[in-house]
């Protein structure tokens, strides 16, 4: 089993870098001052290093507190969660993974008779939910105040700051959103009677699979989060890094897992309907919004199904 956890972790890694890699990268491919090889290689060390260095609190929520330290349900929920996203990534719909995840495990632990804990289920996803919202807010706070701030030096100001504004929300992704993708070699660990901890391997191995995925899925992710929402300016991008990064190291404090993909498209919502909400493409907002809805539920039920069927062959 350790090494069947290992081979889905590997393929895991690799989506979770076309999903979110892509997604996070793309709304400042607009603004001049950082190649993009420069923005993928702070991505990947803030991947990296904040777990490796800091804290792993939220794979350690992950991986423990929805169903009991079994790794059969972990395996079933993560691979359904690579199918769900892999299938509506297809379509240029980067949906949450942290959903995706949840959804499947939930789902793999009612199937296989394991007591699920709902109360940590139903505490992640309403920090999950309201991260969107949150970040919707934080950018309308932060258009408001670029807008305050506005001189003959404004968009040189602006392009400075997103260094900055995009630093932050690579920190941010590695203490929480990120730290999904060390999941299973924490599981992996204890299974093979190991620390609750990944091996030193797997920070490299995550680092290197994550950068491979989001040169894979930038192209078309960028479509939708980078221009598709609106037609993203620089200070709307610098806007909604900051306040999704906000958010979810919010969050990350708590031990809670949320999708920065979710805060960064609440950000970019924000920062277009303080300008007009006529720049809002919202065909485009809809098409994320049911991709998301969908998430949860077909995660939980392929899951379901999947563990019933491996319970069966197997008792």
């Amino acid at each position: 089993m350790p090494d069947l956890m290992i081979a889905v972790a590997v393929v895991f890694a690799l989506v979770t870098g076309a999903n979110d890699g892509g997604a996070l990268m793309a709304p400042g491919l607009r603004i001049p001052g950082m190649p993009v090889a420069a923005g993928l290689g702070l991505l990947v060390a803030a991947v990296v290093a904040v777990p490796l260095l800091v804290t792993t609190a939220v794979a350690q929520t992950l991986a423990g507190s929805i169903v009991p330290a079994d790794p059969a349900p972990l395996a079933i929920g993560f691979v359904v969660a690579i199918v769900v996203a892999g299938g509506l990534a297809r379509r240029g719909l980067p949906t949450s993974l942290t959903l995706a995840v949840i959804g499947g495990v939930a789902g793999a632990g009612v199937g296989a008779g394991l007591a699920v804990e709902w109360p940590a289920v139903l505490r992640v996803l309403a920090i999950g939910l309201a991260a969107p919202v949150a970040g919707l807010l934080l950018a309308l706070a932060g258009a408001a105040a670029w807008r305050a701030a506005r001189s003959a030096r404004y968009l040189a100001t602006v392009r400075r700051t997103h260094v900055t504004a995009y630093l932050a929300q690579c920190v941010a992704y590695g203490a929480n959103d990120g730290q999904k993708a060390f999941v299973l070699f924490i599981a992996a660990s204890v299974a093979a009677g190991g620390e609750a901890a990944p091996q030193w391997w797997a920070y490299p191995v995550v680092g290197g699979l994550f950068a491979i995925g989001a040169v894979i899925g930038l192209p078309r992710v960028a479509r939708t989060v980078g221009t598709g929402i609106i037609s993203t300016r620089a200070p709307q991008a610098v806007t909604a890094e900051f306040a999704s990064a906000a958010a979810v190291l919010g969050s990350a404090a708590a031990g809670a897992p949320v999708s920065m993909t979710q805060a960064l498209t609440g950000g970019l919502l924000g920062a277009g309907v303080h300008d007009s909400y006529r720049r809002v493409r919202w065909r485009v907002v809809a098409n994320l919004g049911l991709a998301w809805a969908v998430t949860l539920p077909a995660a939980f039920a392929l899951a379901g199904a999947a563990a019933l069927v491996v319970h069966a062959l197997t008792s």
